[in-house]
């Protein structure tokens, strides 16, 4: 059973005469009145009493006051906190009637319940952080936030890649009506090899003829010494002449025109195969993209079974992007009153053993809303003693000038919302 505060009475507590109530069990004590009548005063009596030292005010002692503060709290548990004296010595009564100290109080009074505004106004990864602390999940929910982190970068790269792939592959030119592989020139370089070597017997042959021709000049030279010679010479020569006339040099353009023609086709079907290589490329990358896009939300998928299946104090409460959420809203976007109760969800949760939660200025919420949230905290079995500047009919009790006010019914009778224990 969480423990709550049964009564409370308090004395020249800052701003506090004399304040005696005891707060509902479960649900909303509103403390109303009047903006510097004393009802923070009550609050920061209440954290004083049971959290030390540390929620000591700067200035404890009521203002023109003689008599030094006392502050006494009656808990559900059975124990009894006293303050008292000059220095608000603390003395601590347990249910068997021996004396304690702060230690026994620390154990079962949570530090945010007596100061809720330290949650509230931590930053949106320490509220976070704080949840995932409370149900345990924290370092496995990070490290796949981690791991979807990776992912993502990764995948961003991937496509960033496949992008660049794609356009460079549509920019690249493609050729219709050649072949898909390159074509060999082997076969008409060996017939232009043939045809060079034919002509170069040829132009040897000449070479012969213009020997001949120039021993026929020597054997015209030497005509007397050498007749007989000349006569053959002649005949040799006609001979050579008659078979130089008749050679006939063949053209290798063809062939070359054949060679340019094949060099023209190679290029273009190394263009056509350079952009499948590219649309390839392009096609790859946009599956690594697609794989990288499942693994993600794979891992989005493990996050959402692990906050799901954990024992959440609030139903509606998430963690995103390390943020904490209500109902997909993050806590700037969260309404006041969400905003309070998922904060007193996740003291609460912090430390089940403290019962209560102190919440100062509930001002902000409307008297709908004010209900609503004392409903809520009622079927939770919280105890919430809150402060409002107000002084209507949702108040538990009013503080006016560091007294409780007595509140008039419509009757004309009076009544007390507070009882001195």
């Amino acid at each position: 059973m969480s423990v709550k505060i049964n009564a409370f009475e308090f004395e020249n507590v800052k701003r506090v005469k004399a304040v005696a109530m005891q707060p509902t069990e479960k649900g909303l004590t509103v403390i109303g009145g009047k903006n510097g009548q004393g009802k923070t005063s009550v609050l920061d009596a209440i954290a004083w009493a049971l959290g030390g030292d540390k929620f000591k005010p700067s200035e404890p002692w009521r203002k023109d006051s003689t008599i030094p503060p006392h502050l006494k709290i009656e808990l559900s548990n059975g124990i009894i906190v006293e303050r008292k004296g000059k220095n608000g010595t603390l003395k601590v009564i347990d249910q068997n009637g021996n004396n304690s100290g702060q230690a026994l109080l620390n154990k079962f009074i949570s530090q945010f319940a007596l100061d809720l505004p330290k949650f509230m106004n931590s930053t949106s990864k320490e509220k976070a952080d704080t949840l995932l602390k409370v149900i345990g999940v924290g370092d496995k929910l990070y490290k796949l936030e981690q791991d979807e982190q990776i992912l993502y970068n990764q995948r961003t790269a991937i496509g960033r890649i496949a992008d660049q792939k794609a356009k460079h592959a549509k920019e690249m030119p493609e050729y219709n009506d050649v072949p898909n592989e390159i074509v060999s020139a082997a076969e008409l370089i060996k017939k232009q090899q043939r045809i060079l070597a034919i002509n170069g017997e040829n132009q040897r042959k000449r070479e012969q003829a213009d020997k001949y021709k120039k021993a026929l000049t020597e054997a015209q030279i030497a005509f007397e010494e050498a007749k007989a010679r000349l006569s053959q010479a002649e005949k040799d020569a006609i001979i050579a002449a008659k078979s130089a006339e008749d050679l006939i040099d063949e053209s290798t353009a063809e062939i070359e025109a054949n060679i340019s023609e094949i060099e023209e086709i190679n290029r273009k079907v190394r263009a056509n195969l350079e952009k499948e290589k590219a649309e390839e490329e392009a096609k790859y990358y946009s599956t690594q993209y697609a794989e990288a896009t499942d693994a993600i939300e794979n891992i989005r998928k493990e996050k959402y079974e692990l906050l799901n299946n954990a024992q959440l104090p609030l139903p509606g409460l998430s963690v995103q992007d390390k943020e904490l959420t209500y109902k997909g809203y993050k806590w700037d976007n969260m309404s006041s009153s969400d905003q309070l109760k998922t904060a007193t969800a996740i003291v609460r949760k912090l430390n089940p053993e403290c019962g209560f939660v102190l919440i100062d200025k509930l001002e902000q919420m409307d008297v709908d809303t004010l209900q609503n949230f004392g409903q809520w905290l009622e079927a939770e079995g919280l105890q919430a003693i809150a402060t409002r500047v107000s002084n209507g009919d949702e108040c538990s009790i009013i503080i006016d000038d560091g007294y409780i006010q007595d509140i008039v019914k419509p009757d004309n009778k009076k009544e007390w919302k507070a009882g001195v224990f």
